[in-house]
């Protein structure tokens, strides 16, 4: 277990925000110093920032109701789509907490987008509710896990969520006291304001935690929530629902964790292109009557198809669609602000996922990225994508992973849903290799990757020419 966490430097930007004044034309007079709006807009200035807030308000827009084009938000059963099974078992398991028992421990699992938070939310949504009527305290701690690195700060983060729900303050500090304090204070917040809970672990499986443990922080953090109820720490009623995309993750466990977790598994299969519809359809009425063209909904659940039938995509397409016709002054989302929506949304999700990762791991996905670019079937050897690598490294001096902890790491991006691999073998000459399939354009990767300065500093022609060299030296 992590002893004592150390403070985090937050990198901050600082911006210089500089606002011009329009000065008055030369030929004001001192008895009208100010030109009226119309007068300013004719002289072809441009309009104050008062001016253009104020005309946006007054505009009719397209969008009536914007949660509902928020992939987070706890919609009503009845928008609930494609996931009567699954919404059936987690209903049945969970069910128990309203006679103030505890439920079993679940994992749900499958990718990205297809409902696994969705339907956790609102199934504790109603058991709170109910809870509620029968004087039982019953509580929903959810944690995100994709942006906690240690253990330390995953209990914290927990204790600190388990108090917004209970509406009290937490009492230690979140750096430079033991983790075992942290534990204390969850269990506190817990045992004195719940009669019974679910911790909702989402992307568990990012939590690796400190390299120099044996085993993922995730396991640990698994182990001891199971245990404290057997350890009489916690006297309330507490299950785990842990949510991965890693259909593997349970392998990682360590023994002991798995022992006491020992959860009731549900799985989520990809949306099709039918379903999609269903789903958007049930979240059209986000938008004023009529507005959206007839093509709209069928093209957005057709993108998010292809991209593993991800639900939270074509829900975004949808509001990213609507806001850019907003901002065209258009009366109607039609098929081009989709098209444009794919471009954006698909841009922002690649965004988001590698900023956060390490300058290594940039490096392995640009190598690999660049190759599946040349390449017809947008597919890259990972023989082929480490001699890139190897030029990327040494173009900017850093260090250069051997080609086992390259593959290694691209392995780790299929968790982000980019790539998938196969394993190949192009005759007995070529021996085996692996194959990586990119889940976006590769060309949309290369651009994202290159707005790190480090990797901006190479040139993306001479990678390319790299690039098609030894894709010409491919056996």
């Amino acid at each position: 277990m992590d002893d004592f966490e150390d403070p985090r430097d937050e990198a901050g930007t600082s911006k210089d925000d500089t606002t011009e004044q329009a000065l008055p034309s030369s030929d004001s007079t001192e008895s009208d110093p100010s030109p009226s709006s119309s007068e300013s807009k004719a002289d072809g200035e441009s309009q104050s920032i008062e001016d253009m807030l104020l005309e946006f308000d007054q505009q009719e827009g397209l969008i009536r109701d914007r949660s509902l084009l928020d992939p987070n938000h706890i919609v009503e059963e009845d928008r609930i789509v494609g996931r009567d099974e699954q919404l059936q078992e987690v209903t049945k398991m969970l069910r128990v907490a309203l006679g103030d028992n505890r439920p079993p421990n679940l994992f749900l699992y499958g990718p990205s987008g297809t409902g696994k938070s969705l339907i956790t939310k609102a199934v504790c949504k109603n058991i709170s509710e109910i809870c509620e009527t029968r004087d039982i305290r019953f509580g929903t701690i959810e944690v995100n896990c994709q942006d906690l690195d240690t253990l330390g700060v995953a209990v914290y983060e927990l204790a600190s969520r388990a108090a917004d729900e209970a509406l009290v303050e937490v009492e230690v500090p979140k750096h430079g006291v033991a983790t075992k304090e942290k534990w204390d204070e969850l269990y506190r917040i817990v045992n004195e304001n719940f009669d019974s809970a679910v911790f909702v672990l989402d992307e568990l499986d990012m939590l690796v935690g400190r390299r120099d443990k044996q085993e993922p922080a995730f396991s640990r953090l698994l182990y001891q929530l199971s245990r404290a109820g057997a350890n009489n720490e916690l006297t309330a009623h507490v299950s785990v629902v842990a949510i991965s995309n890693d259909t593997k993750m349970m392998e990682s466990v360590g023994s002991r964790a798995l022992s006491s977790f020992t959860p009731e598994d549900v799985h989520f299969d990809d949306y099709d292109a039918n379903q999609l519809q269903s789903i958007l359809r049930r979240r059209q009425d986000a938008f004023f009557e009529d507005v959206l063209d007839e093509d709209v909904i069928p093209l957005a659940a057709a993108f998010a198809a292809q991209t593993h039938g991800d639900a939270r995509k074509a829900i975004d397409l949808m509001r990213v669609a609507g806001e850019l016709a907003e901002r065209e002054g258009d009366e109607h989302v039609r098929e081009e602000h989709v098209r444009e929506a794919q471009d954006k949304v698909e841009k922002n999700r690649v965004l988001e996922v590698v900023r956060g990762i390490s300058t290594q791991k940039k490096l392995c996905l640009y190598a690999t990225a660049a190759v599946a670019s040349e390449t017809d079937d947008e597919s890259a050897r990972s023989t082929t994508g480490y001699r890139v690598y190897q030029f990327l490294t040494d173009a900017i001096d850093a260090e250069q992973y051997h080609q086992e902890t390259y593959v290694n790491k691209m392995k780790e991006m299929t968790t982000y849903s980019l790539v998938d691999f196969e394993r190949r073998s192009h005759g007995p000459s070529s021996g085996m290799f692996l194959e990586f399939q990119f889940g976006e354009r590769p060309e949309t990767i290369l651009e994202t990757l290159r707005e790190d300065s480090r990797i901006d500093m190479i040139s993306a022609d001479e990678v390319a020419t790299v690039v098609k060299s030894q894709l010409r030296n491919e056996t």
